[in-house]
């Protein structure tokens, strides 16, 4: 068995780091893993002699985890694979494409940067068979597909970026304790859980803890808010234009799910400590009321990482729990889930940054990742054996994106800087304080037109 030699070989600018030879973590054969998908790339492939290099931003128990995973891959196919980490992705990636010295494999914590890139010519594209591939063995696959392409500088469209490991943002945490205390069910539709709010309110009770605030980054709880209104309000090509700006922000769709927002967050009887509380608290400390005795909300909204700031001790799975968002019932919108994730695109093209993608397309590469408690990894690979996943607790967060028709990127993030982490920011702070869903709406909109 080949093994991998996982060296840190850093970019000039940030110093070498140790190499470290690594075995493969899972022995073939063992588990319940897909191990035919693993053999069967194996005998496809030799990559005798070659040397892959990967740069992302991951770091830390993140790192340990992809290392692992492309210790399979080196295993497999006899490549010499290096993967580097850096906290300053962003600026070094960009920096290497203009300088010529690019990794085969850049991995994007976000699309907009690769589509910024694909525009200047640095991004290889993936190809057609492989964007037919994930649109057959995604979980909602075309939504996939339309986040890893972009435009080349010609203007042509094409499937740049392959997505793996996602996070999930559609969830709301509740204690099964609190619950069954009171007799409440998990809603399955949008009008059930506006139903449930109204119910612990006529029980005397507060149903939702909401916090807006995060230092410099205030208000970006609130662009979740709207951004999962809005996928349950209209059709996911609304969506797209709207962060394009093809759909002005102050259209009245956009309009309407901030409206949809201020429903829950402006209203005195369903905030743990009123509407006017919701600006000034800050997101780590809202989901601390669950836990209150007696719980001063039974309801919190927020992404799949809000346990790390749950009282010490918390299970989640048991003390703690979530549920999918749900859509509405009438709208007919399927299941639509927001995230983020990350994306691997080839950035200096060689056969083994496409053989490097071929294997990410295997069960076995996704299930190595899912078996470890570091990273969080997420899939919504169709083919892998979700026994695997290193938690009960991982295993439903990866069934909502298994059961999604509809996966869009955190919208965000997808905007311009001064808007999607600066006006969007502070106009909802200032919906969210009273001002008018219409007038922030335009503000934010002005605000883009000034970029211009």
């Amino acid at each position: 068995m080949k093994k991998l030699l996982l060296a840190g070989v850093a970019l000039s600018v940030m110093g070498a780091t140790t190499a470290s030879a690594q075995d493969l973590l899972f022995e073939p054969g063992t588990g319940d893993f897909s191990w035919s998908s693993y053999e069967t790339f194996a005998a496809a492939t030799d990559l005798s002699g070659e040397q892959v290099t990967v740069f992302g931003p991951w770091l830390g128990p993140d790192q340990e985890a992809i290392e692992s995973v492309l210790a399979y891959f080196a295993a497999a196919s006899g490549a010499d694979v290096r993967y580097v980490g850096s906290d300053s992705f962003e600026q070094q990636i960009m920096v290497d494409a203009e300088a010529g010295s690019a990794p085969n494999v850049a991995v994007f914590p976000q699309p907009g940067l690769a589509s910024d890139m694909a525009a200047r010519g640095f991004l290889t594209p993936l190809g057609e068979d492989t964007a037919s591939w994930m649109a057959e063995n995604y979980a909602a696959g075309q939504s996939w597909v339309d986040l890893g392409s972009y435009d080349d500088p010609d203007g042509n469209s094409n499937f740049y970026a392959f997505p793996y490991k996602a996070d999930v943002k559609s969830l709301v945490w509740y204690l099964p304790e609190n619950f069954e205390d009171a007799g409440y069910e998990i809603p399955t539709t949008m009008e059930e859980l506006k139903e449930l709010t109204d119910q612990i309110v006529a029980d005397g009770e507060t149903p939702w803890c909401i916090g807006l605030g995060s230092g410099g980054a205030t208000g970006w709880p609130a662009t979740d808010w709207v951004e999962d209104m809005l996928l349950r309000t209209q059709a996911p090509e609304v969506y797209d234009q709207w962060v394009t700006n093809e759909i002005p922000f102050n259209d009245e769709r956009i309009v309407a799910a901030i409206e949809e927002f201020g429903y829950f967050a402006r209203n005195d009887d369903y905030v743990a400590g009123g509407a006017g509380a919701v600006a000034s608290t800050d997101f780590r400390d809202a989901p601390g009321g669950l836990f209150d005795s007696p719980p001063q909300c039974y309801l919190h909204k927020q992404a799949s990482f809000i346990p790390a700031f749950f009282p010490e001790g918390t299970e989640v799975g048991v003390d703690a729990d979530f549920f999918y968002f749900p859509a509405y019932e009438s709208q007919d919108l399927g299941s639509p889930v927001l995230g983020a994730g990350t994306l691997f695109a080839i950035t200096n093209d060689s056969p083994g940054a496409h053989a490097l993608i071929d294997f990410l397309q295997t069960p076995i590469a996704h299930e190595v990742f899912m078996a470890q408690e570091g990273g969080g990894f997420l899939t919504p690979h169709t083919g892998v054996n979700s026994d695997v996943y290193v938690s009960d607790t991982r295993r439903a967060l990866g069934d909502i994106l298994l059961n999604a028709t509809t996966f869009r990127f955190d919208g965000s993030d997808l905007m311009p800087g001064g808007v999607g982490a600066g006006s969007f920011w502070t106009g909802m702070v200032d919906y969210a304080g009273g001002d008018d869903a219409e007038a922030v709406a335009a503000e934010i909109q002005a605000s883009w037109e000034a970029l211009q």
